[in-house]
């Protein structure tokens, strides 16, 4: 089979506009008061203010460097990146005033973050000790290998969630004690602190001589070193990965809201406004979507996908390649909830790819034109194991494979074969987390860049057999992070309040295809990604700078 024509048909694509219950006088009130979300990612960081309504009334968003010095290797400036969030709350300030709106009316600040990218401190003169090591980041595969054949390997994703991998945290701290000299010293001397994203923002934005560290569970979750049970850290875990505290600071564990917790901006247009919400990205998707209640779930296409789907206040141990995390938690006398996650290494990075090393496009958003120049992918596979494969496979030794190329193949093959890559790791999630769950999704929400796209969406449906539900706002997680921070401040005190944030004018897309044709094309990329297996890297696996 060459694949199937994805063009959306007559009736397949509807809109469903749900009329809001907010009576005028409401309405009036909630587009008074607004709150400010930090949405630092990946590859870009923006800023938004956004009304009682969860409209966004003012925004600005930014890319930062993304520097590759070996093949694998990912790393971010931390310095860059406090400075580009600076950036956009001052444009976004900047546009929200120009409106005629007050500062005084921004009730508080949320922040939402890249999780397992790592940032290392010295706690003396707050300098950068090393890049930040980014998520995707593939250089610890020689440790990841040695490390699973250590004594109570077999027992660490039972305390944490997370499987050994060059995904978490703790794996890129391991290779900075072993390859960079100045970590090493620093830790010895009690020197070094350690954070993810939120926690270096955090100490960044609330004024370094405040000595701010703290991080939510829901980012805290990801670094491997938390019991999942307690949301503490694990000394099992430190001590498997030989990490001693009285050594190296490690950040405050809190809710993801609390009023108190993660300080005040202490400069810029914002200053002294508190910051009162922090969820690592992903978790920060799933409250956007208003997914408060078990079996509620999203799939946001971002530089990865990461699909989360809520089980309640209970941490539910995978079986099928999942991972098993925090979602949420609202402090107060709520309790946290917990996610099964699947995780999908490349995503729109996949089309970046094409737009920076291919040149295939202009911009990322020119992906869908391109793609929609060919009726399917010509028979294309496209393993995108930029960064291995992540959920439900994790294979690390997997590259990016690109199969079924012949002379017939154009620029549309590859661009279409490079959006189908997520929707069928998708696919392959959904299945695992039905039989982990027990329970098959009636539908599925979206947000993301590439959920831009109506002929990824459409592939989408015709691969899983549900309808894909795309709403109109799609900035979720940057709603997210809102929400968070009004939850703290008593702008809403129950889910029920949300419920019709960001309601109207939802898009869904519905099967086109026979689950025959979908289950074709479906063996035909497992096989792919058994054929992308192997390539073990031995080049630049312990080098330093």
């Amino acid at each position: 089979m060459t694949g199937s024509t994805y063009a959306p048909k007559p009736g397949s694509v509807s809109k469903d506009s749900r009329n809001t219950q907010v009576s005028i006088k409401d309405e009036k009130e909630l587009k008074q008061w607004f709150i400010g979300s930090i949405d630092q990612g990946t590859t870009s960081t923006r800023f938004l203010i956004f009304d009682g309504t969860g409209s966004p009334i003012a925004s600005h968003q930014m890319e930062f460097k993304q520097m590759y010095p070996h093949s694998g290797w990912i790393e971010h400036d931390p310095v860059e990146i406090v400075e580009s969030v600076n950036t956009c709350i001052e444009e976004a300030t900047k546009e929200f005033t120009g409106k005629g709106h007050s500062v005084s009316n921004i009730r508080a600040i949320g922040l939402s973050t890249q999780r397992e990218t790592t940032v290392l401190w010295d706690k003396e003169t707050g300098e950068i000790v090393y890049n930040a090591i980014a998520w995707p980041d593939t250089r610890t595969q020689a440790i990841v290998r040695e490390l699973k054949q250590r004594e109570g390997a077999d027992k660490l994703q039972d305390i944490c969630g997370l499987p050994l991998s060059t995904y978490p945290s703790s794996l890129k701290l391991t290779w900075m004690f072993r390859n960079v000299e100045k970590v090493r010293k620093l830790y010895e001397a009690g020197r070094l602190v350690f954070g993810t994203i939120d926690a270096w923002l955090l100490y960044n934005l609330n004024g370094k001589e405040n000595n701010v560290h703290v991080t939510d569970v829901t980012n805290a979750s990801r670094t491997m070193f938390v019991n999942l049970h307690t949301l503490e850290y694990d000394q099992t875990v430190l001590d498997f990965f030989d990490v001693d505290p009285k050594k190296m600071k490690l950040p405050k564990i809190v809710p993801s809201s609390d009023a108190n917790a993660f300080g005040s901006m202490a400069s810029g247009p914002l200053k002294g406004i508190k910051i009162t919400g922090s969820l690592g990205d992903q978790s920060a998707a799933l409250v956007g979507q208003l997914g408060f209640s078990p079996g509620k779930a999203k799939n946001t296409y971002g530089t990865g996908c990461f699909l989360l789907y809520n089980v309640g206040e209970k941490p539910v141990m995978s079986t099928h390649g999942l991972l098993a995390t925090v979602a949420y938690h609202f402090g107060g006398k709520k309790k946290p909830v917990y996610a099964l996650e699947g995780s999908i290494a490349v995503a729109g990075s996949a089309v970046q790819f094409l737009r920076n090393n291919f040149k295939f496009i202009e911009a990322s958003h020119h992906i869908n034109d391109l793609a929609a120049t060919v009726k399917d992918s010509g028979g294309c596979v496209f393993v995108t194991a930029f960064s291995g494969l992540f959920a439900p496979y994790w294979i690390d030794d997997a590259k990016g494979t690109i199969f079924g190329i012949t002379q017939h193949t154009e620029k549309g093959h590859i661009a279409r074969a490079t959006m189908e890559a997520t929707c069928f790791q998708t696919k392959a999630i959904l299945d695992a987390m039905e039989k982990d769950s027990g329970h098959k999704l009636s539908a599925l929400k979206v947000d993301g860049g590439m959920s831009n796209s109506d002929l990824c969406m459409q592939t989408q449906a015709d691969l899983i057999g549900i309808p894909v539900d795309r709403p109109a706002m799609r900035e979720t997680t940057s709603l997210g992070a809102a929400v968070a921070a009004g939850f703290a401040v008593d702008v809403w005190k129950e889910f029920e309040e949300l419920k019709e944030i960001n309601s109207e004018d939802h898009t869904i897309f519905k099967p086109q295809i026979s689950k025959e044709a979908s289950k074709q094309m479906f063996e035909r990329w497992e096989r792919a990604v058994e054929m992308s297996r192997g390539w073990l890297e031995s080049e630049h696996s312990t080098q330093s700078n």
